[in-house]
């Protein structure tokens, strides 16, 4: 199992990348190697100072780093010796089997859709994110943001994916799916709702359970929650500042609410390409690379991908 790490992306690269790799390595005994991708002369001095260690660490020198207001397109093909550019390049070839970066959001999803690209019969790959239950189990929301603009057919689809994902990497027996609405009814909604709810209706992929609204996302009455990308995103960055509320109010032990850090998660999964693609936030500390280098391993273990591609083939 091979897994590279954009070392340089991040604001506080590549020495939060370095340190998650350190606390990655304390807590797994899994014989997994980790691909280093960056600039060497910045990464192998603080290698040296935190004494990581292990045989299982390769290092992928790449000079050039594409910085966070970069075009994705254009600088993915003018910055070709970057670590996001060759992170890509290793995982087309094969040479690794999963990337995770918390860089440039917009190059890693070109990335991702040009360099890797969609597993055949999926129209547009969708982004994920979990949502901390008070049951204390996770759901999942997509799209968080890659699809602004949805058809019903695409909604469709990520309501399979979701599925897929809550199924193999969050360990829900038969998810069940509910449709982001303003009400609980059939008919209810906008015209995207209401063109979307007889399609999901009728997949016989999903356990469609209807609409959901905005108080049942951190209950248990759906496992998978679809919307666009648009309701997805402001969905996403509400919950993430429920964290920062906590914290300001004291309360960042609280066991549910201090479930909301994105730390605990690692990064957010490109669902729908042909291998593992996870993308990490800005500010990703070292035990978020850690956990994106976790959630990396499960998606390889499970074959995920190998089992989305299964489940188009007949769509």
């Amino acid at each position: 199992m091979n897994i590279g790490i954009d070392m340089m992306g991040g604001d506080f690269a590549p020495l939060e990348a370095v340190k998650g790799i350190l606390l990655y390595l304390s807590n797994n005994n899994t014989a997994v190697n980790l691909y280093c991708i960056g600039d060497e002369s910045l990464i192998q001095p603080l290698i040296k100072e935190y004494e990581v260690s292990s045989p299982n660490l390769h290092f992928v020198h790449a000079p050039e780093t594409i910085g966070y207001h970069e075009h994705p397109t254009k600088a993915l093909k003018e910055k070709q010796q970057s670590s996001i550019a060759i992170g890509f390049h290793l995982l087309a070839s094969g040479k690794i089997d999963a990337f995770i970066s918390a860089g440039n959001t917009g190059a890693m999803l070109v990335g991702a859709m040009f360099s890797i690209k969609a597993i055949e019969g999926v129209n547009r790959p969708t982004i994920a994110t979990v949502i901390p239950k008070v049951n204390g189990s996770t759901g999942v929301l997509l799209d968080v943001g890659l699809n602004a603009d949805c058809k019903p057919e695409l909604l469709n689809q990520f309501a399979i994916l979701g599925s897929l994902y809550a199924e193999h990497i969050l360990g829900i027996n038969h998810p069940s799916v509910g449709l982001v609405n303003v009400g609980e009814e059939e008919g209810k909604g906008n015209i995207l709702a209401q063109a979307t709810y007889p399609l999901l209706k009728e997949n016989k992929q999903i356990n469609f359970i209807g609409n959901i609204e905005g108080r049942d996302f951190f209950n248990d009455k759906a496992n998978v929650m679809v919307c666009d990308g648009f309701t997805g995103n402001i969905v996403l960055k509400m919950a993430e500042s429920f964290y920062d509320l906590a914290k300001e109010r004291g309360l960042a032990n609280d066991e549910y609410l201090s479930r909301f850090h994105y730390e605990n998660y690692g990064g957010t999964p490109v669902l729908g390409v042909a291998k593992p693609v996870i993308i990490g936030h800005g500010i990703s500390s070292a035990k978020a690379f850690s956990n994106m280098v976790s959630l990396a391993e499960k998606m390889i273990c499970s074959n995920i991908c190998i089992k989305m591609a299964a489940s188009f083939q007949f769509t």
